[in-house]
């Protein structure tokens, strides 16, 4: 990898971080040793990116902080262009809509010479008999997520057996055609999924949850690694 795309990818890893992330995780993403991470960062922070942190302790980087806009190869559009196809075709109008603008802006800051590689794209998406539906909100679900808003629940298990529950929300999860969600159960005080077309009933609560250890999607992705690793 390019020194430059590094550096890149670094500012991009570090805003996807809510918490600082120490040179040791940095230098495990990116297969290069603490050192070389030390000096990306005063680079990247002497040429004005908004990195705050310290060796030894981690580096968080200013989430109001944006690059400029970059450019894309063919097939790294043709690999967006089939997220976006995939976005209208699995999920619901308004997340369709988000995907429409996205492509909009990216059509808008492309060059001229790769302007038309976007109306090239051969790759898709389509729609099949096997989509099954769902009645409760996509995108409601993906703001309770995004705003830690505890919601209530009443679900259909396989043998038909309706069950309510208070859950924390974590994630949505496409195993095509299923959408599940990933929470964490109240009641039964682990991890849980729960495919959306057997939600019945969804209420959004007024509580809301911490990003509390143990109980949040790093630990779920944890846990889940660990079942595989096993296997």
């Amino acid at each position: 990898m390019r020194r430059a795309d590094r550096l890149l990818k670094i500012v991009h890893f570090l805003r996807r971080r809510r918490r600082a992330v120490t040179a040791k995780r940095i230098a495990e993403e990116f297969d290069i040793c603490t050192r070389t991470v030390y000096r990306d960062i005063q680079d990247l922070m002497d040429s004005g990116v908004p990195i705050t942190g310290e060796a030894g302790v981690g580096y968080v980087i200013d989430r109001q902080y944006y690059l400029p806009p970059v450019t894309f190869d063919a097939d790294e559009l043709e690999a967006i262009g089939l997220g976006i196809s995939m976005v209208r075709q699995w999920t619901d109008d308004n997340f369709s809509a988000k995907a429409n603008s996205a492509l909009e802006k990216i059509h808008a800051i492309l060059p001229t010479n790769l302007q038309g590689e976007m109306q090239q794209i051969t790759t898709y998406s389509m729609p099949t008999r096997v989509t099954l539906p769902w009645t409760v909100s996509f995108s409601g679900l993906r703001e309770c997520i995004r705003t830690r808003r505890k919601i209530y629940i009443e679900y259909s298990d396989e043998g038909k057996r309706v069950t309510s529950r208070m859950l924390r929300p974590l994630a949505l999860i496409f195993f095509s055609p299923v959408w599940l969600l990933v929470s964490w159960c109240e009641m039964r005080e682990d991890f849980r999924n729960f495919r959306l077309d057997r939600i019945h009933v969804l209420e959004y609560c007024d509580e809301t949850f911490e990003d509390e250890e143990g109980k949040n999607l790093t630990a779920y992705m944890a846990k889940e690694s660990d079942c595989h690793s096993s296997i």
